[in-house]
Formats: C-alpha cells, structure tokens, sequence
C-alpha cells in the first residue's frame, strides 16, 4: 500500500490574502466561523512564497484597522513541507494539538492548507469543504468569508 504525502491531502483552494491587506482585512476573513487561518503571499496567490499566516490570535483585541495583517503574521510553526507522509505528519498534528498547518514546496511556496478533521483521524478535502459550503449556502447560512482566494 502506497503511503500517501502532504500534498496528496491538503486542500488546493486556502484562503490566502495579499501581503498589502490590513488588521481590517484579516478580521473580516477570520469573522467567518469556518475559517481558522488566513495565509499570505505577495499578491494573494497560491504558488508565491508564503509570507505568513494569521490566526484569531494574532490579531490585537483592537485598532489598527489600516496597520499591516503581515506584521502581526506567523511561520514558525505553521507550515509542513508537500513531501512529507501524511500519516507521521497526522500523528505530530494530533499530538500538539494543531489542526491546519499551510502547505509549502521546498522555496517556500504555498501550495495548500492541510486541515486536520476534528476526529484527528484524517484530513480535510477540498470536496468535503465545497460540499459544507453549499449546504450552508442552501439553508441560508453562509458566513462563508469570500475574499481574494485563489480557485
């Protein structure tokens, strides 16, 4: 059985906003309850070099709309590399208490997002996400944030 890696589970399609988006920005993404990490490139684009990423946490309990979200942005921590077995990496995720780790190439691309589900026994899919969406989006539920997201 062949044992599968990073980026055969990860979600395609995160949510990534621009370098140049503001405290404002990033709040109104990580208002939605289904979004827990927003991540940050150059231009808001998967396949540019991860510059950070932001959590409910790292964002101050006021002001600074119009302040940089990049300043308040994290790495250590937050990434695994795409070539790594998923199943090891599942474990590490469990054992720390993390749940979604941005997804990186060897230059520090970003590639995806890998979501831990909350049973921790497997990973989030990009279908599983759409399907969720759509049925929010149906029962008139969707705080789906909706912003500069690379499809």
């Amino acid at each position: 059985m062949e044992e599968h890696r990073v980026d055969d589970v990860m979600l395609r399609a995160p949510i990534v906003l621009a370098a140049s988006s503001t405290l404002a920005d990033a709040r109104d993404v990580l208002a939605s309850s289904h979004v827990h990490i927003v991540l940050l490139t150059a231009t808001g684009r998967v396949g540019e070099p991860l510059l950070g990423t932001l959590v409910r946490d790292d964002l101050p309990d006021r002001g600074g709309a119009r302040d940089s979200a990049l300043t308040h942005a994290r790495l250590a921590g937050r990434t695994v590399h795409a070539d790594l077995a998923a199943d090891e990496v599942r474990r590490s995720m469990r054992a720390s208490g993390r749940r979604r780790l941005a997804v990186v190439g060897a230059e520090g691309s970003l590639l995806g997002l890998l979501c831990l589900k909350r049973s921790g026994e497997g990973f989030c899919t990009d279908a599983g996400v759409r399907a969720r969406r759509a049925a929010r989006a149906e029962a008139g539920r969707d705080d789906e944030a909706a912003p500069a997201r690379d499809r």
